[in-house]
């Protein structure tokens, strides 16, 4: 990031300087003057023009930029089309969704992965084609990945992160405040 900085008056800014009176006791009291627009001027406006960089960068760096989470989240919220197929994006309030992603966040899935006939333990009801696509629509959002030459899948750190932070919404912001809402 390159920031320039222009000043065309620098009459208003002042600048500490020492007094030319000297008082009895021989002190030389100094303070704020007009800044002149000469030569001997250009230390302290080099000095005032960089503290004012410095301050605004610093102001810049507390800007928070949403646009990585924004885009991480449409990633696995849009549909996606692979080969002429669509699979639809993951809704975090859907049921079987948050069954799915609960499913997968298992501790042992993190330790040596997990493959369809395991993942069906945990979903009960689903066939093993309807857990197949199911991973397939986890492959194409990003959330697995496949293990090279195995039928073994793990999760990857997008998966963890969106995963995380969606149940953490609903544990955490939307059943409480649904729960406040019911007493009230």
């Amino acid at each position: 990031m390159i920031v320039l900085l222009s000043l065309s008056t620098p009459l208003n800014l002042g600048i500490l300087s020492p007094s030319t009176v000297e008082h009895r006791d021989g002190t030389r009291p100094r303070k704020f003057t007009a800044m002149k627009k000469n030569i001997y001027s250009l230390r302290p406006l080099k000095d005032l023009l960089k503290s004012s960089n410095r301050r605004y960068l610093e102001f810049i760096s507390t800007i928070e930029d949403r646009r990585v989470g924004r885009g991480k989240l449409n990633k696995v919220t849009q549909s996606v089309t692979e080969n002429n197929r669509s699979y639809k994006g993951f809704n975090f309030l859907d049921k079987k969704d948050l069954q799915l992603m609960d499913a997968i966040l298992r501790g042992e899935f993190h330790i040596s992965g997990f493959q369809n006939k395991q993942l069906r333990k945990y979903l009960p009801g689903k066939s093993t084609g309807q857990i197949s696509r199911l991973v397939k629509r986890l492959r194409t959002h990003g959330l697995i990945k496949k293990v090279r030459n195995s039928y073994k899948y793990y999760v990857t750190k997008l998966g963890k992160q969106v995963i995380l932070t969606a149940l953490k919404i609903k544990e955490l912001v939307i059943i409480p405040e649904l729960d406040f809402l019911k007493t009230a």
